[in-house]
């Protein structure tokens, strides 16, 4: 257990330890493409547009109601 953490430790030292890291890439070509894009603009559009409320019709016998939806009619 002590080993791990001495190599952990050791580790984590020669990180704070190395070189300074290589700077990223410009990214300002990307977001000159990125910024020139074309976009058609979206209307709103209802999510309940289509809906038809089915509320029930009342309690009905269940033999009967599975009869109607069975395969065979």
């Amino acid at each position: 257990m002590k080993i791990h953490l001495l190599v952990g430790a050791s580790a984590l030292g020669l990180g704070a330890c190395a070189y300074e890291p290589t700077p990223l890439p410009s990214v300002a070509p990307q977001q000159a493409v990125v910024n020139a894009a074309v976009s058609s603009p979206i209307s709103y559009q209802d999510p309940l547009a289509g809906y038809t409320y089915r509320g029930p019709t009342g309690p009905r016998d269940w033999r009967s109601v599975n009869q109607e939806q069975t395969e065979g009619n």
